[in-house]
């Protein structure tokens, strides 16, 4: 997508996100966790693809970002989950001017995120499957 069907939206005071730590902001219908490391400000969808976790109250652990339901682990910089680089959470670039941080979205609201190129399967929701009962066991006999 070109620049032109993208926009830079201001979400924070630098002040507001304390190092090491992550916020969630909600904007323009998204919400997305905002991350602030000794590196720079990182943002990126804000749910988990695996279970929907609230990435922004995960653990910081260099540029990743550790989900606090299950512990999966996301590296910031690209999306992908660091055991299976094949499921990622979506990214967004981020700017800081005169202390404030904004983050690039592209226009209009659509709830479908499209995954990073990189990334281009997600986890799919689990499913809970329960099994019919299986009938009793019979012997030789019939029995």
């Amino acid at each position: 997508m070109s620049e032109a069907g993208k926009k830079w939206l201001r979400v924070a005071h630098t002040r507001e996100i304390p190092r090491r730590e992550g916020r969630e902001v909600e904007i323009a219908g998204r919400k997305i966790a905002i991350f602030h490391l000794p590196e720079g400000f990182f943002a990126v969808a804000s749910e988990c693809p695996h279970r929907g976790g609230p990435l922004a109250d995960g653990l910081v652990s260099g540029t990743a970002i550790v989900c606090p339901l299950h512990g999966r682990k996301f590296d910031l910089v690209t999306g992908q989950m660091l055991a299976e680089p094949s499921t990622c959470v979506k990214t967004f670039p981020v700017r800081v001017a005169d202390g404030t941080v904004s983050v690039q979205l592209p226009l209009g609201t659509s709830d479908e995120e499209k995954p990073n190129q990189a990334c281009e399967h997600r986890d799919r929701p689990l499913r809970w499957v329960q099994r019919k009962p299986s009938p009793p066991l019979r012997d030789a006999a019939g029995r």
